[in-house]
């Protein structure tokens, strides 16, 4: 089993394959998300969480930031696991104004929700998520995922189901 602690910093396979997606984001129609093929580096990611929370007394290592929408916006794995593999993290997105929430319980779950149309910032900004299903994506996901396909829909909701504090909770590090 792969421990995941503040050195972990191993890219999952299924997140290098979605690095090499080429998202299409025209007028607001489509996906509005730039992976990386790196996680940030532990001193990247200890300065983007002090910024984003005005809390100078955290470190990083909680998350492992995979991609940005065109805000500034990131998503990223909530090792909030202990002792579970980076796969098995939660993702979840810290918008650039602020907006915060859970994508996916696990990186799994998270490839079915690219494969229904949306990402991070969709889940998080819209209410209402029209999803639009990209064959690339689906195909991806079926690749690497070792979760069934369900809707995203039903992804997000369980995984906001399991996590209900995170907002509140990341809210309570703020200064």
């Amino acid at each position: 089993m792969i421990e995941t602690t503040g050195d972990d910093r191993r890219f999952p396979p299924a997140l290098a394959a979605v690095a090499e997606v080429e998202f299409d984001y025209d007028d607001g129609e489509g996906i509005d998300f730039e992976p990386y093929g790196a996680f940030d580096s532990a001193e990247e990611t200890t300065d983007w969480i002090r910024h984003w929370t005005g809390n100078h007394e955290l470190d990083g290592d909680a998350y492992r930031v995979f991609g940005q929408d065109g805000t500034g916006g990131l998503a990223a794995l909530w090792c909030v696991r202990p002792g579970r593999p980076l796969t098995e993290q939660p993702v979840v997105f810290l918008g650039s104004e602020g907006e915060r929430g859970v994508i996916a319980a696990n990186l799994s779950d998270f490839l079915w929700v690219l494969a229904d149309g949306l990402g991070p910032m969709e889940v998080i900004e819209y209410e209402q998520r029209e999803t639009r299903p990209a064959a690339a994506l689906s195909e991806l996901a079926e690749r690497h995922a070792t979760t069934p396909r369900r809707t995203a829909r039903e992804i997000i909701a369980e995984a906001q189901a399991e996590f209900p504090a995170f907002a509140e909770d990341l809210d309570e590090l703020c200064r």
